[in-house]
């Protein structure tokens, strides 16, 4: 279950109480300014401990590519360390390392983030690095040419090496005819081997601007103290004019949609997509929150609906699950997914699941379910405050979504708001074949072992 999308950093009210760790300084406001570079600078202070987490959010990721150069995205994000002037390639994070820190970063189908999480004293120093490659990378052929090995190597480990992820990858080229969400984010194969160093120098140049980025802080910090450091580090980089960001429209479905993929698998595995609405606006939408509570219901402890009858009671499958990001830039999936047990079949596992589906359309949910999927809704949010990181995390994801950053607290409300028959009237609006895209996977033979060392004196391979 995906509850970190709508829960992460966000004040709960009365449950605070329960966790005496979560003081008043972690409850504080957040404050956001924008630079007159349009760069947008966004603080919470969380004063529970001497550490801050610096995020410098790109509001381009995979949607924002086009035909041909899948996965540049994600390619920029490697090329991002390969250094500068002042900061040869591999240094910056050898100097956040040496400085007590750790740095990294991430691409999505939304946005490209990069963060540090150091003791609060080296916050200038994090601005420092990061305002240098926002303006000043040094994009060499040399360091393409042996990065983008590394980019295919990853897709090759993470993806065609890896069955489930194979089949997910080719169910979004199914479940999107036309929006950019049918590409993966780490890029088509051929487009890697296809790239070239001016491709990614024209991504740079088109999306890495002060007014395509968010600043966002989390620590021990004073936010009028960040600002000004912002202004000093940021402030002299001019904006750019970016591309027209023009709307990409999913055609309605016309039926439903399905997709086999053969690769070796120990056992089949089965992924159902849903398209379901993505959050537009906090204070107003409802589905969201009430698809949010549903995937609760059918999934995320041993007493949700899927674990207790498919698991334990039926012993259909050895994993089953369902999941759903409500906050993205582009239209939302509901997946639900699993593997049968040995000597049963997808086909029965598909039945199994609509069947699930179809007892919350005809019999509902009861308040017993609904107050448990919300005690726990409220539990993780107390272990959730506790990591700056995630907190930073949630509000870098709402902003690069194009939602105000201090919307946490409205969509607490919302989904401690959620009724019986919000989660009923969802699935029988969303759970329909017309809005369906199911996928396969059908195993083939496991490779063989390699054969055990010959007996000594016999003959070896070379």
């Amino acid at each position: 279950m995906t509850v970190f999308s709508l829960l992460s950093g966000r004040v709960i009210g009365g449950v605070l109480l329960l966790g005496a760790c979560v003081g008043a300084a972690a409850a504080a406001g957040i404050q956001t300014r924008t630079l007159p570079n349009r760069l947008k600078v966004i603080v919470k202070e969380d004063h529970r401990a001497p550490v801050v987490v610096s995020m410098v959010w790109y509001r381009a990721g995979g949607m924002d590519e086009i035909s041909g150069t899948t996965g540049v995205a994600h390619v920029l994000e490697h090329m991002m360390f390969k250094g500068t002037q002042q900061v040869p390639a591999g240094e910056f994070s050898k100097i956040i390392a040496a400085a007590g820190g750790r740095d990294n970063a991430f691409t999505s189908k939304d946005y490209t983030a990069y963060f540090q999480q150091l003791q609060k004293s080296r916050l200038p120093l994090a601005f420092k690095l990061e305002a240098d490659r926002m303006r000043n990378l040094r994009l060499t052929d040399e360091e393409f040419k042996k990065e983008i090995k590394v980019v295919m190597e990853e897709r090759r480990w993470r993806t065609d090496d890896q069955p489930r992820a194979l089949l997910y990858e080719r169910l979004l080229a199914t479940a999107f005819l036309a929006h950019p969400y049918r590409a993966p984010v780490i890029g088509w194969m051929g487009d890697l081997q296809n790239m070239q160093p001016a491709d990614a120098r024209d991504w740079y140049r088109k999306w890495y601007a002060p007014n395509n980025a968010s600043l966002v802080i989390v620590g021990d910090v004073r936010a009028e103290d960040v600002f000004a450091l912002a202004r000093r580090h940021f402030g002299p980089i001019p904006p750019r004019t970016l591309p027209e960001r023009r709307p990409q429209q999913e055609p309605a479905q016309l039926g439903i949609r399905r997709i086999t993929v053969r690769a070796p698998a120990q056992l089949p595995y089965l992924m159902m997509a849903y398209r379901v609405p993505s959050l537009q606006d906090p204070a107003r939408d409802w589905e969201p929150y009430a698809l949010e509570v549903l995937v609760g219901i059918l999934d995320g402890s041993d007493a949700a609906r899927l674990q207790r009858e498919l698991l334990r009671r039926e012993r259909l499958a050895t994993s089953v699950g369902a999941s759903y990001d409500s906050i993205s830039r582009g239209p939302g999936l509901l997946m639900l997914d699993g593997s049968p047990v040995e000597g049963r079949t997808v086909e029965e596992l598909e039945a199994a699941l609509r069947s699930q589906i179809q007892r919350i359309i005809q019999e509902g949910v009861d308040p017993a379910e609904l107050e448990r999927v919300k005690t726990q809704l409220r539990a993780a949010q107390v272990f959730e405050r506790d990591s700056m990181f995630y907190q930073a995390m949630q509000i870098g994801q709402l902003v690069s979504a194009g939602l105000p950053p201090d919307s946490q607290d409205v969509m607490l409300g919302k989904l401690q708001a959620v009724t019986a028959e919000q989660v009923q009237a969802v699935a029988k609006k969303y759970f329909r074949d017309d809005q369906l895209t199911v996928g396969v996977l059908q195993p083939l033979p496991l490779p063989r072992p390699p054969a055990p060392a010959s007996a000594p004196g016999g003959r070896h391979g070379g």
